[in-house]
């Protein structure tokens, strides 16, 4: 899709011979944008990187999108962008609309990403929703750049935990207190009310709970299912007995350690959750995902290595696997740790979160941050509805210019930039066109905590110009009202990129 700002520095690449980024300087002062190509350059050219800025200055100021140029410094060159540079790239928005930014993949992969998979219990706790938030993201921003993404959901629904969940329900049944290891709260009472096996209606529970969540499911995998076929991937396997018990010599292979994958005959002589990950990962890579993206918790940290050591055994490319790992999450109030679960009282489940603050601020809240980063949700600051809340004040900016489009009915909206475009309309159109670059970046990195920064800078702009210039009924009218449809549909993308609403009404 075309980009203004990478059809200049394209062009600029041109006139360089060498690739050319360009960078705002945080000074306007500066210019509207900055490359540092010259400096680059001087070494392998030998040439003083001044000459060869002011070369490029030269020749960057024949262009039709350059209203001026200098060299700044060691050989910055700094350059002034004409009106009819900001009329492209508003035409290349209004034009785009909800797709402004879409279509950066350069080779279109089909994709899986595996997320939340938490066995089924009990509901999803907050812990599991940043799984969801986060996988569920790096989907969206993988479908705008263009890639076909399934996402599914894989669940242990036999073995040792699930044992004890049935047993605690049955407990409950029988009006007796659940094993000391097993499951409690008012959800294990509430599922003992119900006859028949718990496990279905747990996860149904959380189906539900993850819908509402506004993350949908197209599969899910079953742990039982897949340990069936491990027959035919051990003779695949690299492995060894010792002490009695079935081992990958997964070391060889890239791994931390060797993992056992059958117990020995005195420990059941069952299958490890390692010898379904094995089936799982061949089952991915063989039902024709180019990528199987997993997202897990902090605690499986060394399975980022194990994942790879499979791929290898098996034949498969390692790169085709990835790993996103992400940290806890706490909750607070007055900057103390809290809780405000009311059926247990050592986690809180996701439901709770959502009824107190909303799906919107829960899903923002839970993106907000790299999943390397510990997060910490103020809980009050969350359910508050005021632009101090960054997930209210991003949507009152949307709600904000739809009522402006709202009041301006059929009105002409136009592309066409006046003479002598005002700073801050400058500096919104220069804002909303790093949305197809940092948007790429993001799907490239699997970061989509850069969006929610991105799109407060985006509000911030917006209201800057909003409250220093009249949109309707102004001179320029027009193009005010297309700076106003671009931003719009620039702030609903955003939101929707991390699960958000965007509102017409506030």
């Amino acid at each position: 899709m075309p980009n203004a700002v990478a059809g200049l520095e394209a062009r600029l690449t041109e006139l360089a011979g060498a690739p050319v980024a360009l960078e705002r300087p945080s000074d306007p002062q500066h210019g509207d944008y900055a490359t540092n190509v010259a400096m680059q350059l001087a070494p392998v050219r030998k040439q003083a990187p001044r000459e060869l800025g002011e070369e490029l200055a030269a020749a960057a100021a024949e262009l039709d999108e350059v209203e001026r140029t200098e060299v700044a410094g060691p050989g910055f060159v700094n350059l002034w962008l004409a009106p009819s540079w900001y009329g492209e790239a508003l035409a290349e928005m209004l034009e785009a609309g909800r797709d402004y930014g879409s279509g950066s993949a350069a080779k279109r992969e089909k994709v899986q990403v595996e997320m939340v998979s938490a066995n089924p219990t009990g509901p999803i706790t907050v812990a599991a929703a940043r799984n969801g938030a986060i996988g569920d993201s790096v989907a969206r921003l993988l479908e705008l750049a263009g890639h076909e993404i399934q996402r599914e959901y894989y669940y242990n629904d036999a073995g040792a935990q699930m044992e004890k969940f049935r047993e605690s329900v049955d407990a409950i049944r029988r009006g007796e207190e659940p094993p000391e290891d097993g499951y409690r709260g008012e959800y294990v009472v509430e599922l003992a009310r119900e006859e028949g096996d718990p496990v279905p209606k747990m996860l149904a529970r959380i189906e539900a709970e993850l819908e509402r969540f506004r993350i949908h499911f197209d599969s899910w995998a079953l742990q039982s299912k897949l340990e069936e076929r491990l027959p035919e991937f051990l003779p695949k396997l690299d492995t060894y007995e010792k002490d009695g018990a079935l081992w990958a010599r997964s070391s060889a292979y890239g791994d931390d350690d060797d993992r056992v994958i059958v117990r020995s005959p005195e420990q059941g002589g069952t299958p490890t959750y390692r010898a379904a990950d094995v089936v799982y990962l061949a089952d991915k890579l063989d039902r024709g995902f180019d990528r199987a993206i997993y997202v897990l918790g902090a605690d499986h940290h060394g399975t980022r290595n194990w994942y790879a050591a499979i791929a290898r055994m098996l034949g498969y490319d390692p790169d085709r696997v990835e790993v996103l790992i992400y940290q806890l999450v706490h909750l607070t109030r007055g900057g103390e740790q809290t809780r405000i679960s009311k059926r247990r009282g050592d986690v809180v489940f996701l439901d709770e979160l959502v009824d107190e603050v909303g799906v919107d601020a829960a899903r923002w809240y839970l993106v907000n941050r790299g999943p390397d980063q510990t997060i910490e949700i103020d809980v009050d600051l969350a359910a508050e509805r005021s632009v101090k809340n960054p997930v209210y004040y991003v949507q009152y900016a949307h709600a904000r210019i739809a009522g402006i489009r709202r009041n301006a009915g059929e009105a002409e909206v136009s592309s066409e930039v006046p003479p002598n475009p005002a700073p801050e309309e400058r500096d919104l159109i220069k804002r909303l066109a790093e949305l197809p670059a940092l948007a790429a970046e993001a799907a490239e990195r699997r970061g989509p905590q850069a969006i929610p920064t991105y799109a407060i800078r985006v509000a911030d702009d917006f209201h800057r110009f909003y409250d220093r210039h009249r949109v309707l009924e102004s001179d320029e009218q027009a193009f005010r009202l297309g700076l106003c449809a671009a931003t719009q549909a620039v702030i609903a993308r955003c939101l929707d990129l991390v699960g958000v609403e965007a509102p017409e009404r506030m």
